[in-house]
């Protein structure tokens, strides 16, 4: 199979390349101060061996090294200023591209968040954020900027030597050559493939370390343990062998980078010998200036091969980024509503797109301002499909969900100006009640969450802690029960104040009067609102006005409780396993 490069990535690249072009003034000027700064510092070193030398040899007159010395403070300061300024550019520069791929990795998720679990991986999701963001980063700090810099230093030496030898200067060529070329290309060659299979196994770690930790209950119940930390230890061993095999090749490849430099100075102090002859004075004080010169290049070459090495690394990080989710941009404006709403659902059919099955067929419903109505079904029967059409998460295969006519897949985000949604296991943030509660209402005074922590009966609850509505909630608000848990999520859409809420399966995990004081609570706070309610069993029912039944797909069942206790059997069949009676 053809071994793909980093070039052959980057021709269909859509998420690093583009910064290129974006910031291209900042990367010339890093660019250039960088190559200034090394600049420098061999002028630095060269003057400071002319100046030496020519000091040595006892000149008649302090002005005749009056302008090596001016240019040795001025190479001196030069060389940490534009070093300070080229670090600030490039290091900006970069950290503006970072945070941007951040954002677009973000939005790439975020439209996919519905399939998220279903798509990726957490663990993988950390892989890119920890692994391949900071390869990323890597990418120019440590190889794009060095060996551009790096090939712009050695065209301009060997041109520089050549003004003085031609042939000294192909010798040159061929010895900083090696360096340049043949050392990072054997690098690329022998650990390039090392350094590729090092990321694969970080990113396979943090794939099976999320998953194990989130699954750690299985392993204990199975009484597997031991199992688990064995396999753990045999992939950090594996990782670590190949660190060894990493770090013993570049010591290795530093030794011959070395050699290579010593013999470069040893070959210019020959040629200098034999280009500058003489005792004292004149042109034997050139000597020392072209030999010293050679050592701050070293910090421009030396990193050249180590950088070579990882652009496997980079390219395999390049292609999962790109391996993501186009980002669909919205092109319509978003609606706008005003009055009361209506919810039509006409004749909504809906399959993944790479499922052939329809989850829903043919749903036919309309909820009309104020309305309630509770929507039944087991497990994988298409309701949680069904909220997040009515969301606007999704958008129908065939037929549409509207309020007021317009497509709920339309308004985007403002869809929460119209429509709350209280879920499962309400999430709530590590900060304090007050902020978690402004979740519905940003501009909300402390006098309005007060009554509002009062409808949903957890006013005295707040009140007894040590700091009121400044008390710090725990981590996914764990301090919290979950029946207080749901009471802050309404509070939270109390505050919202939007006309429809959408009640997915909130009493779920409750005890029967725990569940049923939430529901009395929910009801009575909400009589004015359209209510959706996705429940899976029918305690509390009688408060709906409409009550539907979604089998595989189907609607199957639809009318008031009331109508449905007289003339449907299967209603009847299902209140009575509810209760217990059957």
């Amino acid at each position: 199979m053809k071994q793909i490069g980093l070039f052959d990535v980057l021709k269909t690249d859509e998420w690093v390349k583009p910064f290129f072009k974006q910031y291209k003034k900042s990367l010339i000027l890093a660019l250039t101060l960088g190559f200034i700064t090394f600049f420098c510092a061999g002028a630095l070193m060269f003057n400071s061996g002319y100046l030496i030398s020519r000091a040595a040899s006892l000149p008649e007159n302090i002005l005749m090294i009056y302008i090596p010395i001016v240019l040795t403070r001025a190479f001196g300061i030069g060389r940490p200023v534009f070093r300070y300024v080229e670090r600030l550019v490039s290091h900006n520069w970069v950290l503006k591209m970072t945070s941007n791929l951040r954002v677009k990795l973000y939005d790439s998720l975020e439209q996919d968040a519905i399939f998220f679990k279903q798509n990726h991986r957490t663990g993988d999701i950390l892989g890119l954020l920890s692994e391949d963001i900071n390869h990323i980063q890597n990418l120019y700090l440590r190889t794009i900027f060095p060996t551009i810099i790096a090939w712009l230093l050695y065209v301009f030496v060997i041109i520089g030597i050549g003004y003085f030898s031609f042939f000294f200067a192909l010798a040159m060529l061929l010895l900083l050559g090696i360096v340049v070329f043949l050392l990072p290309l054997w690098s690329v060659i022998i650990n390039g493939a090392r350094q590729e299979q090092q990321k694969q196994m970080k990113n396979e770690l943090y794939s099976d370390l999320t998953d194990n930790v989130l699954g750690v209950s299985d392993w204990i119940f199975s009484q597997r343990g031991q199992d688990y930390v064995n396999h753990h230890e045999k992939s950090e061993e594996a990782l670590r062998e190949v660190n060894r095999k990493l770090q013993s090749f570049q010591r290795k490849r530093n030794f011959i980078l070395q050699l290579m430099f010593g013999l470069i100075t040893i070959a210019l102090l020959v040629w200098t010998s034999r280009q500058f002859p003489g005792n004292h004075g004149g042109a034997a004080n050139w000597i020392a200036a072209f030999v010293l010169s050679v050592f701050p290049l070293i910090d421009a070459f030396a990193p050249l091969p180590a950088a070579a090495q990882e652009t496997n690394s980079y390219k395999d990080s390049i292609k999962n980024l790109n391996d993501l989710p186009t980002i669909q941009k919205r092109h319509e404006a978003t609606p706008k509503l005003s009055g009361a709403l209506t919810l039509k659902i006409d004749n909504v059919h809906y399959h993944y797109p790479e499922g052939k099955k329809s989850v829903l067929s043919g749903i036919d419903l309309t909820l009309r301002p104020g309305e309630k109505i509770a929507i039944l079904g087991r497990s994988g029967s298409g309701k949680s499909t069904l909220a997040n059409l009515i969301r606007g998460d999704l958008r129908a295969t065939e037929g549409a969900i509207t309020l007021n006519g317009e497509e709920t897949y339309k308004f985007g985000d403002d869809i929460s100006n119209y429509l709350g949604v209280i879920h499962q296991t309400p999430y709530l943030f590590h900060t304090t009640i007050a902020n978690n509660l402004r979740i519905g209402n940003e501009a909300a005074t402390d006098e309005a969450l007060w009554q509002v922590l009062a409808r949903v009966e957890l006013k005295e609850l707040v009140k007894n802690l040590p700091e009121g509505l400044l008390t710090m909630v725990d981590e996914a608000g764990l301090r919290f029960s979950g029946g207080e848990r749901q009471r802050l999520a309404l509070a939270r859409i109390l505050l919202q104040e939007v006309p429809i809420i959408l009640l997915d399966e909130p009493t779920v995990g409750l005890d029967p009067v725990t569940e049923q004081a939430l529901i009395n609570t929910f009801f009575n706070e909400l009589q004015d609102k359209t209510v959706i309610w996705i429940t899976h069993h029918l305690q509390g029912i009688e408060a709906m006005d409409q009550v539907i039944f979604i089998e595989d797909g189907h609607l199957t069942m639809q009318g008031s409780p009331s109508e449905l206790e007289q003339s449907n059997a299967h209603y009847r069949k299902l209140k009575q396993i509810d209760q217990g009676i059957i």
